[in-house]
């Protein structure tokens, strides 16, 4: 990126160049491009995940129990035990329904809306092409799952038309690309200290799955901007955005600034989750609007534009539309119109990108969304916090495992682009309460770094990730006048 490439940030005399990494992006299977909507219903993506669910199941089995037969819920014998392979459908007595609410609405009682709809009376039922029936026992817990979930099931029918379940195999995380600089790092082990030598102390490194090769790049995550907002704080994010630029330090103290700058020079990219703007309420009300109204309604994007502008001359940024910003309301999300960005989107380093978005940053995969898909996760079943969510959707090897049941989604007709195939180094979610961060480990040897970003206009925190070894920080800002 000539922008990027070009950019030094004076100290002095000293001029710093800002590092770069090599960016792909991975979002194609989140564009909607060729599809037409043809009045198709959303049993079609149902159909396309549990032929690719139940392929994949198949091939594990024999690995978990060989012994037992594969049967259809059609072809279920009584007392005899077997593996059934299906879609998960979760019975909940206090999930929303239209006409629930059509006919409250002309009750005296107002409309309760809970933030979870979990009740002990909720049960599971597994379906496939032949039929479906109601699952027993108390190994799969009704709490834990939700609707859209294709599993392996040990069980046996019990006679009364229930599965009785005594195991469940899941699909586990997909597998991950090997890291170029670890390849590199053994190769060098190998050829230049020989396979049975010790190791010194100082390359221990060498094995770490990101190698001592790499250098200190660091990925900027922030969510929940808000731009326009009562919550908004302009002076915050301009801090952010001179921290970013190399902008920001103590100019009494020229050491605090030779820091700051040292360590803006080693960030490469930035990644905004959503929810970067806020319209005014009732603007968007299906009356015409005047030149007034106009004018607020387009001021946050340009508020937003301008301050983008600034980052973008310096370091790459994706932009990711969310739940509140001018986009298409089921995922996936489609970019944001760079129309909307006059400023910002003459320069190469500024990207529109996809919600959920993927992308790769030199051999590290990066995949996240605004927060919609765990947001809903969390309506409709339990889980310590947002993490051990994030967690769920990699073992289940679905990234919105609820859409479209409770969660708005396009009605693709041969495909689901939600399915994982491939698993991230580093999957982030947007828009969250506060700031959560954990290290994944899969049996096959996956690493994954889960991030829950914060709303930036709440708590004045972003989230920083260093590529080299994938650890990663909160960095908060905040403003204080004196009297």
């Amino acid at each position: 990126f000539p922008a990027m490439g070009a950019m030094e940030i004076e100290a002095d005399n000293t001029h710093l160049q800002r590092k770069h990494s090599l960016y792909r992006s991975l979002d194609e299977k989140f564009e909607i491009q060729k599809e037409t909507y043809r009045g198709q219903q959303y049993s079609q993506i149902y159909f396309a995940r549990l032929h690719h669910m139940r392929t994949l199941l198949y091939s594990l089995l024999p690995n978990w129990k060989p012994h037992l037969p594969v049967c259809t819920v059609l072809g279920l014998e009584e007392g005899k035990e077997c593996i059934i392979v299906g879609t998960l459908y979760k019975h909940m007595k206090l999930k929303p329904t239209i006409l629930d609410e059509y006919s409250k609405e002309r009750s005296v009682v107002p409309l309760v809306k809970p933030h979870n709809f979990i009740h002990p009376d909720d049960h599971l039922v597994l379906e496939d092409e032949s039929g479906r029936v109601k699952l027993g026992g108390t190994v799969l817990l009704p709490s834990k799952y939700v609707t859209g979930i294709v599993v392996a099931l040990h069980g046996k029918d019990s006679g009364a038309g229930d599965f009785f379940v005594q195991d469940v195999l899941e699909a586990g995380l997909p597998p991950q690309i090997e890291q170029a600089l670890k390849s590199s790092s053994i190769a060098y082990l190998l050829l230049g200290l020989g396979v049975n030598n010790p190791l010194p102390q100082n390359r221990m490194n060498f094995y770490h799955p990101y190698g001592i090769f790499g250098e200190d790049k660091y990925v900027v995550f922030v969510s929940g901007i808000r731009v326009g907002s009562n919550m908004s704080n302009p002076l915050q994010f301009q801090l952010l955005v001179d921290h970013i630029t190399g902008h920001l330090g103590d100019v009494k103290v020229k050491l605090h600034i030779e820091q700051e700058q040292s360590i803006a020079a080693q960030i490469v990219h930035v990644v905004i989750a959503g929810n970067s703007v806020e319209i005014p309420n009732g603007l968007l009300n299906g009356q015409n609007l005047g030149s007034k109204e106009q004018s607020m309604l387009s001021e946050p994007i340009k508020e937003l534009d301008i301050l983008l502008t600034q980052i973008v001359a310096g370091v790459s940024v994706d932009i990711m539309p969310g739940p509140d910003d001018p986009a298409n309301f089921s995922l996936p999300q489609q970019a944001l119109n760079r129309c909307l960005f006059p400023g910002s989107s003459v320069y190469n380093t500024f990207r529109s990108c996809t919600n959920p978005h993927s992308f790769g940053l030199d051999d590290i995969r990066f995949l996240g969304t605004s927060g919609q898909n765990i947001d809903d996760l969390e309506k409709y079943s339990e889980a310590t916090d947002k993490l051990e969510f994030m967690e769920r959707t990699l073992r289940w090897r679905h990234l919105a495992p609820t859409a479209p049941n409770t969660l708005g989604c396009y009605p693709f007709s041969d495909r689901d682009p939600f399915l994982l195939e491939e698993c991230p180094h580093v999957y982030f979610i947007g828009n969250q309460n506060k700031y959560e961060t954990c290290l994944l480990t899969g049996t096959e040897g996956q690493s994954v770094r889960l991030i829950s970003i914060p709303k930036f206009c709440e708590t004045g925190v972003v989230v920083v990730l260093n590529m080299r070894n994938l650890e990663c920080h909160a960095l908060s800002f905040g403003t204080q006048f004196g009297t």
